[in-house]
């Protein structure tokens, strides 16, 4: 979300949905600086893992230092503001954290490069991370005694790790393409982290590896719709028929450029227009989609971030009311 000030940003995605609808989430606000960004907010989850700030990102450290710090403390504060406006509730409740294979590709080693390039390094990071997600769980839990928690891993680097498209410190060459049973399984851990939580995993890039996400355990995917093809077809048609959540970014997550948002039934055309070439019951769409924005808020305006959830929610209604 846009700004600093996590009462407001509370306030906005816990009652944004007058009629009830739309899911809550725990907001992120990176506006704040180093420590609210999504690395550093994942980064200071993690168990007997420590990073501070160096001018190229985050690095790892022998200590917790004052970043790691600061990030606990951002973290603590969105909390507090988060139980102030769920008093009572009871329902879906989102969090997010950066995924163990994005955060591979961000996390600095002592040396500078990623911990991506140290197969050693991954495996501990995705060990404490998925320590640090139980602990994180446990204490939204707490603070919120009638959530359905829903854990989502952020990972936009997914298909580069994949690829072999991240790029080393020097910027020359990229790590090599990790084995994608490796990714797979190492996601799987993460994602049981969540326990009894549903998860998804979110990923924003071209080329989402459906079959893999559903095979490490995603009960959701969420990706931007705009970046599909037909080449996906069959893997989205699968995932459908196998009960898969998609969570389908319709909504630009920044101020258009009209201005303004088209109407509700407009931006989800291109969700009835894929269910038709797939041939799948218009019927299941309330049950297999959520519409969201295509990625983070971060870099909208106040206004129009609050004006893309409640378009969200309505477009939503609209698909349920009219799937064909």
């Amino acid at each position: 979300m846009p700004g600093g000030d996590a009462r407001e940003a509370a306030k906005t995605v816990t009652g944004s949905f007058g009629d009830g609808e739309g899911l809550p989430y725990l907001a992120e606000l990176p506006a704040r600086g180093p420590g609210a960004d999504m690395i550093g907010r994942t980064i200071g989850l993690l168990v007997d893992l420590y990073a501070h700030v160096e001018p190229s990102g985050w690095r790892i450290s022998d200590r917790p230092g004052r970043d790691t710090r600061r990030a606990g403390s951002w973290l603590g504060e969105d909390l507090d503001a988060l139980e102030e406006f769920t008093q009572g509730y009871e329902g879906p409740l989102k969090v997010q954290a950066v995924g163990p294979w994005t955060l591979a590709a961000a996390l600095e080693r002592r040396g500078g490069e990623a911990a991506l390039g140290d197969p050693g390094a991954c495996r501990d990071l995705a060990g404490s991370l998925a320590e640090g997600l139980r602990a994180h769980l446990a204490e939204v839990r707490r603070r919120v005694p009638g959530a359905e928690v829903i854990l989502q891993l952020d990972e936009p680097s997914l298909t580069g790790v994949l690829r072999g498209r991240i790029r080393t410190a020097s910027g020359y060459r990229t790590y090599r393409a990790v084995d994608r049973q490796v990714v797979e399984g190492t996601l799987r851990e993460v994602l049981a982290a969540g326990g009894e939580s549903a998860t998804l995993v979110h990923c924003c890039a071209p080329e989402v590896p459906f079959a893999l996400l559903r095979r490490a355990g995603a009960d959701g995917i969420s990706f931007d719709f705009s970046l599909l093809t037909e080449r996906e077809d069959d893997a989205i048609g699968e995932a459908v028929e196998g009960g898969t959540q998609l969570f389908l970014g319709v909504v630009p997550g920044t101020d258009p450029a009209s201005g303004g948002l088209s109407d509700p039934g407009g931006s989800v055309m291109g969700v009835r227009t894929l269910w038709r070439r797939l041939g799948l019951n218009p019927g299941t769409l309330a049950e297999s989609v959520v519409i969201t924005p295509s990625c983070g808020l971060a870099g909208a305006s106040p206004a129009y971030a609050r004006a893309a959830l409640a378009h969200c929610a309505r477009a939503a209604r609209s698909l349920a009311d009219n799937p064909e």
